[in-house]
């Protein structure tokens, strides 16, 4: 269960939010003012939140593959809150900008029809897929306020709200998917009616409802746990795509439908 930042983490926070607003990156946050573990990390998420003063529609997890995971220096999954002011309609359009990273991300969300709040004990995966309402899907393009988001380490990674940025989040697929083995489900990234990169669910933890319930123990450990309605996106399946203005994407899943983005 989250416990009060401190003033330094609200500092560090701060900071993060001034550059996020900007449109700058910093190599790394002061050195007093650094998230030492995870805790501090998700206190400071919270605090970047609250500058924004916008409301936390639920979270994204980050680095849910071991390439993932190798690729930023961590040594397993990151949570980060997701802001309303930062959630796409599906097939709409979105300004790269002076986003850094330039890649898009095809995922599975899932969206919570009770809340799983903190609380003393871990929850089953039964009663994570009980508090299912939908499955849909999304596409994310991450960024990062630091100049190299590999190099300053997970607690600092989920201070910057692991790397959120805008999440497309499509209409819910049918139901059939409860029966489905998400593990094993192909999706694909299309460009110009091209395949350009594909893979499957297992991508993510080995399963998105594996990724799933590993977010919930984790934001109700570290954090405020979930409320009724939240949406988590559980880590793509594919190999983040490079992406350019004038780029349409199409993320495809197959049986399940599909769901475009278009950068400008």
């Amino acid at each position: 269960m989250m416990t009060n930042p401190s003033d330094q983490e609200r500092e560090a926070a701060a900071i993060l939010w001034r550059h996020w607003q900007a449109g700058a990156r910093i190599d790394a946050l002061p050195k007093g003012l650094r998230p030492m573990d995870r805790a501090a990390g998700y206190r400071i998420g919270a605090c970047v939140a609250a500058h924004a003063g916008e409301h936390v529609v639920g979270w994204k997890i980050a680095a849910t593959s071991k390439a993932g995971q190798a690729h930023i220096n961590v040594d397993g999954p990151l949570g980060g809150r997701l802001l309303s002011g930062r959630i796409l309609k599906p097939d709409s359009a979105v300004t790269l900008g002076d986003n850094i990273m330039k890649v898009a991300e095809v995922e599975f969300a899932f969206r919570f029809a009770s809340a799983l709040p903190s609380r003393g004990s871990d929850y089953s995966f039964d009663e994570v897929m009980d508090a299912v309402q939908s499955l849909h899907p999304s596409i994310e393009i991450p960024d990062s306020r630091y100049n190299d988001f590999t190099a300053v380490g997970a607690p600092s990674l989920i201070a910057d709200t692991a790397c959120a940025s805008w999440l497309m989040i499509g209409d819910a697929f049918d139901d059939s998917w409860r029966i489905l083995d998400l593990s094993e489900h192909e999706v694909h990234a299309l460009k110009a009616d091209k395949i350009i990169a594909s893979g499957a669910g297992k991508a993510a933890l080995g399963d998105p409802r594996i990724a799933l319930h590993w977010l919930v123990n984790e934001v109700a450990h570290y954090a405020e746990g979930l409320k009724a309605g939240d949406v988590i996106t559980t880590g793509t399946c594919v190999v983040p795509v490079p992406i350019a203005g004038g780029d349409h994407m199409i993320a495809d899943y197959g049986i399940l439908g599909r769901m475009g983005i278009t950068i400008v």
